[in-house]
């Protein structure tokens, strides 16, 4: 009885992930999913649905034989979508990429810190996270405005004659992300570097290995699947991002998130929203599969 209820247990543990995935994932996707296929009409909620329980099993069989992919069609031929796509895409690879290159230094800084202060640097990296979201971007309107702080410091140390244009621009949209996210990269960056052999380096070293050289060939190395996770964490919600685009890179920046955001919200066509959506997480699941391959490489190399 005891090998049967351990039994039981073990095959519980395995269920409970699959059922978070199935109530929190798949289904929320199928949802999004139906809709894509419905057509818009003057109602509430403002579409008619592609299918329904309503109909019964026939029914909905029935329905499912003519279903129409005219709102996918209709992304296919608007440029606007592609354009919000392609853009968005080159925007969270800029933004991961520079995340990528001030996160690398602060995580290794405190891996090589005394074990004494790390708990303290960790506790400084992770405080952003105990201001909410929205207030830290809304500061950084002040901070890039003309006649912010950042404007009123260079001015005054004469580095500049005349204000800089920062806000609403794709470089205050760069800004915003990276600050945003910047925790995300160097969290999984220390957890690879702090597990990081010290005593390989100096073998490294003793072989007449320059310090260079050996960063690129062990440090590098043994920290990829923390550099592979980190640019996972930024790049895919930074791709779907609305709130940094909407407020610091103004009417002039194009990205997914706020056409999602128009589409739903001014020009009711939630059909078609629901396409961009399904659209957007299809392609999301690339890196996330990507990813997944490297973990397993990581794993059998480990073993």
């Amino acid at each position: 009885m005891g090998k049967l209820g351990s039994a039981i247990y073990n095959r519980l543990v395995i269920i409970v992930p699959y059922v978070w995935l199935l109530l929190f994932f798949l289904a929320p996707f199928f949802i999004v999913f139906r809709i894509s296929l419905s057509t818009t009409a003057i109602s509430m909620p403002p579409y008619e649905p592609a299918f329904s329980l309503a109909d019964g099993w026939a029914g909905m069989w029935q329905k499912m034989a003519t279903f129409s992919f005219d709102n996918y069609s209709y992304l296919i031929d608007d440029p606007l979508y592609l354009n919000a796509y392609i853009s968005s895409v080159v925007i969270a690879g800029v933004s991961t990429f520079l995340t990528l290159l001030i996160a690398y230094p602060i995580a290794y800084g405190m891996a090589q810190a005394p074990r004494s202060i790390r708990p303290t640097l960790l506790m400084l990296v992770i405080l952003p996270f105990w201001t909410s979201f929205l207030i830290r971007v809304y500061a950084w309107i002040a901070i890039l405005k003309p006649e912010g702080l950042l404007n009123q410091l260079l001015l005054s140390l004469h580095v500049i004659d005349s204000p800089l244009i920062i806000l609403n621009t794709n470089v205050a949209v760069y800004i915003g992300i990276v600050y945003s996210y910047l925790p995300f990269m160097v969290l999984p960056l220390y957890s690879s570097l702090e597990k990081m052999d010290g005593t390989l380096i100096e073998a490294a070293q003793d072989l007449g290995c320059p310090p260079i050289t050996a960063f690129w060939r062990v440090t590098f190395p043994l920290s990829l699947p923390g550099v592979v996770a980190g640019c996972m964490l930024v790049f895919i919600p930074a791709v779907g991002e609305f709130v940094i685009p909407d407020l610091l890179g103004g009417s002039q920046t194009l990205m997914i998130g706020k056409t999602l955001w128009n589409e739903f919200n001014s020009n009711r066509d939630w059909p078609v929203s629901s396409a961009v959506a399904t659209i957007l997480l299809l392609i999301l699941v690339i890196p996330i599969v990507f990813f997944q391959n490297v973990q397993a490489k990581a794993d059998e190399q480990g073993k």
